[in-house]
């Protein structure tokens, strides 16, 4: 099959032919019809994040079952499904509590040392399988635990992208910060994850959605997903203005970029008794500065790194799923474009650049 790899921490993605076991046990194969580029992949590309290499990446993944292994009880031969990095055995205390993406044993999704690899290329050398997934490939070979059905009425393009950036974003929102009628939010950086959160406020009833990015397109998108109001931190002091729209600050500031200037203004943002949550994934070794004097005590702010929106994502997709059918989810302005596997490299480097929000493959 064709599958979009890198070769090493700082390489490119490079489309090659590669070779995909038949599925054993609890195992499924599917056809992938969609496969979202979130910036994740490309942070792991860049800076590796303890992954192994070569490995074929892509974790927003939307496809067909082609065949299930002897062992799976969850699917069938047809079946839409979306998979999720969140990798879970459903034993563990975590996974028993409810809080499946807190897994301990998270290796149970995968094959053992010992057995054969699911990716190799034709010399028989292994190729790593990204977060369990490997997405950015024409097929996959994925453990039921990282899967869920979708409506078939769900375009793949579109289903996709509830695998990460919805689920991440919503999440944030609906699940971590538990956000409430009548609350307030801000929302830095305007990608995928972005969107979706802002999406997530609106659901979840907040009555103030601020919206920030250095992107005059991308604060002009924001409004069709829910934003009250807009931000461009290139010309303004953000903190400032969003402390003049909410006369204090917002009862949650959510940082999507990773970056440490951000980091702090999100904390800075939220009003006494407020928080600051982190999705965006800061680089390995950088330290967060954070003023530890009696104010940070009295104002009494909560900073909490978010993963994955808190989701268990069997129940959560396919109710973002249904809402998405329902018309109360927006998920077709996300994406920018759809592409060949082959323009993977081209459309990380667009990514970069900060203009577009979603690319997805839709063509092998």
């Amino acid at each position: 099959m064709k599958a979009s790899v890198v070769e090493k921490v700082g390489g490119q993605f490079i489309t090659e032919e590669v070779i995909l076991d038949s599925p054993l046990d609890l195992e499924v194969l599917l056809d992938v019809q969609a496969s979202g580029l979130c910036h994740s992949d490309l942070h792991v590309a860049h800076d590796g994040y303890g992954n192994s290499f070569p490995a074929v990446l892509g974790h927003e993944v939307a496809g067909v079952v082609k065949e299930v292994g002897k062992q799976v009880t969850e699917f069938k031969v047809g079946d839409h499904v979306v998979g999720c990095l969140i990798q879970f055995c459903g034993h563990c205390e975590a996974c028993l509590s409810g809080h499946t993406y807190r897994c301990l044993h998270k290796e149970e999704t995968l094959r053992l040392p010992n057995t054969k690899p699911r990716i190799t290329r034709p010399d028989g050398s292994v190729v790593y399988q990204g977060m369990g997934l490997g997405g950015f490939a024409e097929q996959a070979l994925v453990h039921q635990n990282q899967l869920v059905k979708v409506p078939k009425e769900v375009p793949f393009s579109r289903a996709c992208i509830l695998g990460c950036g919805t689920i991440t974003g919503a999440g944030a929102m609906i699940n971590t910060a538990k956000i409430r009628p009548g609350n307030t939010v801000a929302v830095i950086g305007l990608g995928g994850v972005g969107l979706n959160a802002i999406s997530g406020a609106r659901i979840a009833g907040a009555t103030t959605i601020i919206a920030i990015d250095l992107q005059p397109n991308k604060l002009a998108l924001a409004k069709k997903f829910g934003a009250t109001h807009t931000i461009h931190s290139g010309e303004v002091d953000a903190v400032a203005a969003v402390h003049e729209i909410t006369q204090g600050g917002v009862d949650a500031a959510f940082e999507i970029i990773g970056l440490k200037p951000t980091a702090q203004q999100a904390l800075a943002m939220a009003k006494e008794g407020g928080g600051a949550y982190l999705i965006g994934l800061q680089k390995p070794g950088r330290l967060l500065e954070i003023d530890g004097s009696p104010e940070l005590i009295f104002s009494q702010k909560k900073l909490q790194g978010v993963w994955m929106g808190s989701s268990n994502f069997k129940y959560d997709i396919p109710m973002y799923a249904k809402l998405y059918l329902e018309g109360r989810l927006n998920l077709d302005d996300l994406i920018s474009q759809e592409i060949h596997i082959d323009q993977v490299q081209a459309s990380y480097d667009e990514l970069e650049k900060g203009a577009i929000a979603r690319s997805i493959i839709t063509a092998f």
